[in-house]
């Protein structure tokens, strides 16, 4: 973990100094609250995308199978070991984590035939596995909210044609001494819709869940959400984008949006980053401190044996809203060589985002 300090102004809020929790610029009385969080996206362990663009029932179910292959041995049971060590380490009040996957299947598989019985084996839950780790840790964490978004079941191209069944969800975790309250969990409006070669139409849901998170006591809007790939549907990101936004205007709290946005805060990539900034949200990265492009979450190989990062760009994202902050510093995880697993796996082809900042209790609101 690489901590940089921000020693900037963004957006039309001005920043006081950055630094530490010892730092001048916080209040002497400690009129204040720190506040941790993180974002991480964990990726399923393929890039599932392929099966989509299939031209044939034949080869559809054949990259089903190569995906399934590419998922099994980018073993969450492995990777869970170092992201519960992130968490270990950087002990976040609250954690956004997206691509949380439940992967079940059925077998021999019926939907080859047109049968409609669910797969409900399940092979990986990694909301159960990640919870696990972190037990074993003795750390105190909750699924305090959550929003289930896409779930596909397709057949593999094996001798049975096993269905394999992906369900996709957005998860909270609070730490246990926060209190949560007023959960909320929603799909998008907008979503991209895929007929396929074999008949079944995929729809591609995505979502956003949002919970008031107490620390110290003093209540934020906390908000975890994973917008569509530009490559994708760029259009259908923007839409999610106005949704959301639309959604929190009215919203009088202190806001801390976190997740996985897929654009770029560098302008090469969609609208979506600008968009936000000009909506009253603050990127608490601020990029005028890491001037050789620090700060890169995405995106290590699809199967996350590069040895050397890869990660060039910025798609993850802490953005607040209705709040400055006396002090705030953020780092990357996962990013490091030392960061992958014992076999040489990256936890995520995602590198994750912590940020810790300081606010001034008089200016947190309760009331409109």
């Amino acid at each position: 973990m690489r901590p940089l300090l921000a020693l900037a102004a963004v957006a039309s809020l001005a920043w006081p100094t950055a630094g530490c929790a010892n730092d001048r610029s916080l209040p002497a009385d400690a009129s204040y609250v720190e506040v941790k969080v993180m974002s991480r996206n964990v990726y399923v362990g393929a890039d599932v995308d392929q099966v989509l663009s299939a031209q044939t029932p034949e080869e559809m179910f054949a990259r089903v199978e190569e995906v399934w292959q590419m998922v099994l041995a980018a073993d969450f049971n492995e990777r869970a070991e170092v992201l519960a060590d992130e968490i270990a380490a950087a002990r976040p009040h609250l954690a956004g984590l997206q691509e949380i996957s439940l992967l079940r299947t059925q077998s021999p598989g019926d939907a080859i035939v047109g049968g409609t019985v669910p797969a409900e084996d399940v092979a990986f839950d990694f909301l159960e596995i990640l919870m696990g780790e972190l037990a074993e840790r003795g750390l105190d964490y909750r699924a305090a909210a959550q929003v289930r978004d896409s779930d596909v079941e397709i057949p593999r191209g094996n001798a049975t044609f096993d269905d394999v069944r992906l369900t996709d969800f957005d998860v909270i975790l609070a730490r246990g001494d926060v209190e949560i309250a007023d959960v909320v969990a929603q799909n998008f409006t907008a979503r991209r819709v895929v007929p396929t070669p074999a008949g079944i139409q995929i729809e591609i849901l995505r979502g956003w869940v949002a919970v008031d998170a107490t620390i110290d006591g003093e209540t934020f809007r906390f908000i975890n959400t994973h917008l569509e790939p530009a490559e994708s549907n760029h259009l259908v990101q923007a839409a999610q984008a106005a949704e959301l936004i639309q959604i929190l205007s009215v919203e009088y709290r202190p806001i801390i949006l976190v997740g996985d946005l897929n654009t770029t805060a560098d302008g090469s990539g969609t609208a979506t980053y600008e968009t936000l900034l000009n909506e009253g949200y603050v990127d608490v990265w601020l990029r005028d401190a890491t001037p050789d492009g620090a700060g890169a979450t995405c995106c290590h190989t699809v199967d996350l044996r590069n040895s050397v990062s890869l990660l060039d760009r910025r798609l993850d994202y802490v953005l607040l809203r209705n709040v400055a902050p006396l002090s705030v510093e953020a780092w990357v995880v996962g990013d490091e060589p030392s960061d992958r697993t014992g076999s040489g796996m990256w936890p995520s082809d995602h590198g994750g985002v912590v940020v810790r900042i300081f606010v001034s209790k008089s200016s947190v609101e309760h009331s409109p």
